[in-house]
């Protein structure tokens, strides 16, 4: 649901043009900043207003032929006002602030959304796009259909969980210069390993930390979960277990890798429910699993 604290400006669904006497609604020119707004957009069938993304914006392929804006916390006004955007669309985790102030200082429309990582914010982010985008109807639908897969999501997880202790999970995110962090709580990896039954390896910690070999050997986890972005980044598999610590943990000595992509994984959109489907059924497969895509 949209919060008028975290909306700097409103602006109605769509501006109104008379023409012979009639009012039509034009067209709108929306930014997305965030990959999982630009899913929702596209479930809405609104993806002809977008004229712009972000970098994280991956999905659908179509999505990635869009002007980019760059990274979401290091967004330009340049580039942003450069699409003549009548609104953008974005998730707290948007900024710089100052780049925020100077799209409110030019009159542009911005609206952002909480960026909760549990499926309910899933759902009122739905209700606050169809709401700005003037797909009420559209809205309700998709979180209809949204609820029902997350319902047959959780109960499979149930049934998968059941007999056997949770795994212990640790959530690696490298990259190409080879660094690479892991998740406590408050992550949206930590809510993931949640809702699939799992235990968060390192989850007396809160946020993401640097990876050292003392940190990962502590964890002791029975998975390592990653990104295949961040996989390819590695070198594979057994690039990633190089990194520190990694391959003297049991999952390291096993090679249990659990992948998945990004924003699947990270994002809480629409593909949420799928995706915690495919989590629960690796991370709960008997041991000796590899590499989930």
């Amino acid at each position: 649901m949209l919060s008028r604290r975290h909306v700097l400006s409103l602006a109605p669904a769509a501006a109104l043009l008379m023409l012979g006497g009639r009012a039509w609604a034009a067209p709108q020119r929306v930014i997305a900043v965030g990959g999982a707004l630009t899913e929702l957009i596209y479930e809405l069938g609104a993806q002809g207003e977008l004229v712009g993304v972000d970098s994280t914006s991956l999905y659908p392929s179509d999505a990635t032929k869009l002007p980019n804006v760059g990274y979401a916390r290091t967004l330009a006004a340049e580039g942003l006002l450069s699409l003549a955007p009548t609104m953008v669309v974005a998730t707290e985790e948007a900024g710089p602030p100052a780049v925020l102030r100077q799209l409110e200082a030019a009159k542009v429309p911005l609206h952002v959304l909480r960026a909760e990582h549990r499926f309910e914010g899933v759902l009122e982010r739905t209700k606050a796009l169809g709401e700005l985008l003037g797909r009420q109807r559209q809205a309700t639908a998709l979180s209809q259909k949204l609820q029902a897969e997350w319902t047959a999501s959780r109960a499979q997880v149930t049934q998968l969980a059941a007999g056997h202790r949770a795994p212990r999970v640790l959530f690696v995110l490298s990259n190409a210069a080879n660094q690479a962090r892991i998740a406590g709580s408050a992550t949206a990896a930590d809510a993931m390993i949640g809702y699939a039954a799992a235990t968060n390896a390192l989850g007396d910690a809160q946020g993401y930390k640097m990876l050292s070999p003392e940190a990962a050997i502590a964890a002791a986890p029975d998975v390592i979960l990653a990104t295949t972005q961040g996989l390819d980044a590695s070198g594979g598999i057994d690039g990633l277990l190089k990194l520190p610590g990694l391959a003297q943990t049991p999952a390291g000595q096993s090679k249990r890798v659990v992948v998945m992509e990004t924003m699947a994984l990270l994002g809480f959109g629409p593909r949420t429910p799928k995706a915690l489907t495919t989590l629960a059924q690796a991370l709960h497969a008997p041991a000796g699993a590899g590499k989930t895509a």
